[in-house]
């Protein structure tokens, strides 16, 4: 299939165009006529055209400018050209209460886990990403996939679907495979940021022991850490990757 435009290699661009995944992308987000749905990354528009046959408003996000000539203009969909990590989503108008997308990889990770709480209004997101992306998403305890994304979107949501993608529904091609991954929200733990903050931290030095990777982080002195560790019911030489995400809920009260 030849494409209308060239994929800007600077910005990883792999165009959906087999149409034949719709179908399964539009079961996994359980579409409905009331919803508002965020696109980030619409690319040459063919999810946003299933999505805007389906669903109330579409607002679709892209960085790349040039491609406005390829998103065929619909009353039910809102063009916003710009990098979706720096514009103010939580503006959008009306709110979205869905996130599906066809995310372009080098933001996926990041994107996801700022709408947790920074999109209170999504309640359920359908999202392709990469097929080590997403079973980061959803990764238990003790296993390499385990860490603070895991954690975080656990946190937040409950995976509802899953569903793995051949390299052929892109052109050009990847070099890695892809999945659908969709999960709803539940209700976001109090003190959401501060956890967040101490969840990354724990994380960050993935080969020390949690005391001390918290006191490098400047989250918690190590003493302090330890005495928190001990009230939650764990060992001082504890790994983040050990702890559950409702532990660290725990961890923060307890630091606190």
């Amino acid at each position: 299939m030849k494409l209308p435009v060239s994929p800007n290699r600077d910005l990883g661009q792999h165009f959906l165009v087999d149409e034949n995944i719709l179908g399964v992308i539009g079961r996994l987000a359980e579409l409905g006529p009331e919803d508002v749905v965020l696109e980030v990354g619409p690319g040459l528009g063919v999810l946003t055209d299933y999505l805007a046959e389906r669903v109330a408003r579409v607002h679709a996000v892209e960085l790349d400018r040039s491609l406005e000539p390829h998103l065929a203009p619909r009353e039910n969909v809102d063009l916003h050209f710009g990098d979706a990590l720096r514009l103010d989503l939580a503006a959008l108008d009306p709110a979205p209460t869905k996130f599906v997308s066809n995310l372009p990889y080098n933001v996926a990770t990041p994107l996801v886990v700022e709408s947790l709480d920074g999109l209170p209004s999504v309640e359920h997101w359908t999202v392709m990403v990469q097929r080590e992306v997403a079973d980061r998403f959803f990764a238990v305890p003790s296993t390499k996939a385990y860490g603070a994304v895991s954690v975080l979107v656990q946190l937040a949501s409950v995976r509802t679907g899953f569903h793995p993608v051949s390299r052929t529904v892109f052109r050009p091609q990847p070099n890695v495979d892809s999945a659908l991954v969709a999960f709803h929200r539940t209700e976001l733990p109090e003190e959401f940021a501060t956890v967040k903050r101490l969840v990354e931290a724990a994380f960050a030095h993935r080969r020390k022991t949690l005391p001390n990777s918290l006191e490098i982080s400047g989250v918690a002195p190590r003493a302090r850490a330890i005495e928190a560790l001990a009230t939650i019911g764990r060992d001082p030489d504890v790994r983040a990757e050990a702890l559950d995400p409702p532990d660290f809920v725990s961890l923060e009260l307890a630091l606190r």
